[in-house]
């Protein structure tokens, strides 16, 4: 990709904590919001993935590290970059910012699962194709 795709993500009260800071797991739900967004701006409902090529994404693997807090009504960008690709997963660099000052950076690894047994399944060509062709 040439360029990270990026998601505006508004703090809301209810993702915070008493202090109105953000409760870390909810940095979890941003950079998820991040991956469905980039899918879908390439022309991918993940409903449609599902029911039409019998397929689902579910997280493998995780690295995240918070290195600071954001904190309620900020306006945040999450980005999601492909950075490998695999037959039957994708591996994701992310970060969360606000003002252009990072908050959090994750490397997630996600794996392409068939929706009736669970088990890794080829991503299908015509995705993985399209990816490629952004990669």
């Amino acid at each position: 990709m040439n360029k990270p795709f990026t998601w505006p993500i508004r703090v809301y009260y209810e993702d915070t904590d008493a202090g109105g800071v953000v409760f870390y797991a909810n940095y979890l739900k941003y950079l998820e919001r991040a991956r469905t967004e980039y899918l879908r701006s390439l022309g991918y409902e993940q409903d449609r993935l599902m029911t039409e090529a019998g397929i689902i994404f579910a997280v493998r693997s995780l690295q995240i590290e918070y290195i600071k807090s954001a904190r309620f009504n900020q306006l945040l960008t999450a980005s999601a970059e492909v950075k490998h690709f695999k037959k039957a997963s994708l591996e994701f660099s992310q970060q969360i910012t606000h003002d252009d000052r990072l908050l959090v950076t994750a490397d997630v690894r996600i794996a392409c699962l068939d929706v009736n047994t669970m088990k890794p399944k080829a991503i299908p060509d015509f995705l993985l194709e399209h990816i490629a062709n952004e990669y």
